[in-house]
């Protein structure tokens, strides 16, 4: 089969009662184990941030969360800080079946540059290393689920897109954080991009 599903970042701290979490996104859990059997492989992604990491408010003195900064790879949002390496907040929603994946990316871990994308840092060029892994093993028809519909799940498509995958977001599996309109933005970039929702 050359269907993989990417479910991106169902973590504790993205889910109700996290540190950054995104409405509903518990509800999604039983949906996406249950797409699983579906495909011939599963990859989850997994945000992985060091405390000190440049993306959390808390890190730039007198920023409030959700502010913008500029950064040398571009515009960031500042974060609650959220899936700190290692703590209950960065590991996956306990729900979740892990027994299906194949393999598991960790993003974000640099300090100074954030990653929304399971295929690059947000500089867009320094790759994690997920698109030569496909290739390998032949997977090119790609389904992402997971959170955030609007940042981390729309990046992932539009990159796999660019890189010649065919890529879909199965919507009815993710959850947006809707940052002043960031869903219909990424909806419309996603399309442009050529990924298809489904």
């Amino acid at each position: 089969m050359t269907r993989v599903l990417i479910v991106v970042d169902m973590q504790n701290d993205f889910c109700p009662d996290g540190a950054l979490p995104v409405a509903g996104g518990n509800d999604i859990v039983a949906p996406i184990n249950a797409l699983m059997g579906d495909f011939g492989a599963v990859v989850l992604t997994q945000d992985w941030h060091p405390a000190d990491h440049a993306s959390f408010a808390a890190n730039h003195p007198g920023a409030e969360p959700f502010s913008m900064v500029d950064m040398p790879y571009g515009p960031q949002v500042l974060w609650p800080r959220h899936c700190v390496i290692g703590t209950p907040g960065a590991a996956f929603h306990p729900g979740l079946d892990l027994d299906r994946a194949d393999l598991v990316i960790r993003k974000g871990f640099r300090a100074g540059i954030d990653s929304y994308s399971a295929f690059f840092e947000n500089d867009r060029t320094t790759p994690t290393g997920l698109a030569g892994y496909l290739r390998d093993r032949g997977l090119t028809d790609l389904f992402f689920v997971g959170l955030a519909h609007d940042f981390c799940v729309a990046w992932s498509a539009m990159d796999a897109a660019r890189l010649g995958f065919h890529a879909t977001v199965i919507e009815r599996a993710t959850r947006a954080i809707d940052l002043n309109g960031s869903l219909e933005r990424a909806r419309a970039d996603m399309r442009a991009a050529g990924v298809a929702l489904e």
